[in-house]
């Protein structure tokens, strides 16, 4: 059995940011990733997808993104393209198709079980994202609907739902975006809970990525306003804008077998729903260590489990560090990250 000061789970923006200082500093470390190639979340990512930001401001530590050959910003293939290239530029040790199945406490080290043999790590750094753990909320009914159902993590195509009748379900930049590409399509219905806030066309991922910065540094009671929730205006959502395509209902009471019921009682026939509601923390391999907390998230002060010493989560949300499931704030996460992994190893030798 292989052992390693550290073992990173997750080979996508986030393993690699890591990887790279973790390199810099000659720390013994390994990589594990699921996928069959370099991209991570990225890899499964809508056709269409696009960043927020120019590329040289969605970049990873130590290697600008290229400019797209395109106008615009960097699309989804642009994207796996440049963590294909990075990942190879480093040589960054990771190794794939291996699925960790479980993170145990074997002491003195910690574990990590996979469907292709065991290691041992004196850290473990949990870097698996959101995108296996997509959220669809339980909306009444939803099982007895015969119509098509798909998260947004699994939509590829607004092609595939040409001529149908669809409700978008969700008020973030996916379902503007997928919205945005399927109403001159289909016949669909955007469906929020709330009116959609639409930031000024002239703001991007840059000052998103600064307002979560400075919303986790705020004190009580001056907590700045917006979040990266709010809906940027990339090229497609203000062509759709222009259209008259970003217009929205309220939520719908429940699902019948063919389609949806309005809170005012009518009916409406549905082919399609595409649910833009979200991810959960992708951590199921850490029920044995038993440091996951009601909501679905571990504790942690920075990035260190407050249950598991041993144990590091970074790439899920503000909780692991400001925008640290973005390009941008993972580059930032991975520096606070490996400074103190290295002095967690250097306080306690084996």
């Amino acid at each position: 059995m292989q052992k390693h000061n550290i073992v990173i789970v997750g080979g996508g923006q986030m393993g690699l940011s890591l990887g790279y200082y973790l390199r810099r500093a000659n720390a013994d470390f390994l990589i594990l990733d699921a996928e069959d190639g370099p991209g991570g979340a990225w890899r499964h990512g809508w056709d269409s997808l696009r960043l927020f930001s120019p590329a040289g401001y969605s970049s990873l530590p130590g290697w600008l993104m290229p400019p797209p050959d395109h106008k615009g910003y960097p699309t989804r293939d642009d994207v796996i393209d440049y963590l294909t290239r990075y990942e190879e530029r480093y040589q960054l040790p990771v190794r794939r198709q291996v699925r960790v199945e479980a993170v145990e406490r074997a002491e003195p080290h910690l574990l990590v079980r996979t469907d292709t043999g065991n290691y041992a790590a004196r850290n473990v750094v949990s870097a698996t994202g959101t995108w296996s753990k997509p959220f669809i909320p339980g909306v009444l009914g939803r099982d007895l609907f015969k119509g098509r159902q798909v998260h947004s993590a699994h939509y590829q195509r607004p092609e595939d739902f040409a001529d149908q009748t669809v409700l978008v379900v969700g008020g973030g930049n996916s379902g503007a975006q997928i919205m945005a590409e399927i109403a001159p399509l289909a016949r669909a219905l955007w469906v929020t809970l709330e009116d959609p806030l639409f930031l000024p066309d002239d703001v991007d991922g840059r000052v998103l990525f600064e307002r979560a910065v400075a919303r986790m540094k705020a004190g009580p009671g001056d907590t700045p306003v917006g979040g990266i929730g709010d809906i940027v205006m990339v090229s497609p959502v203000k062509a759709a804008r222009d259209r008259g395509d970003l217009s929205s209902v309220r939520p719908f009471d429940r699902l019948t077998s063919e389609g949806v019921v309005w809170p005012d009682g009518a009916t409406m026939a549905v082919d399609a729903i595409i649910w833009c509601t979200g991810f959960r923390p992708a951590l199921d391999h850490l029920h044995g260590l038993g440091v996951i907390e009601d909501d679905g998230r571990v504790l942690v002060n920075g990035q260190r489990s407050n249950k598991e010493q041993r144990l590091w989560l970074a790439g899920y949300g503000d909780w692991t560090g400001p925008g640290s499931a973005t390009l941008m704030g993972a580059a930032r996460t991975a520096r606070e990250l490996a400074n103190a992994l290295t002095q967690a190893i250097a306080a306690s030798p084996e």
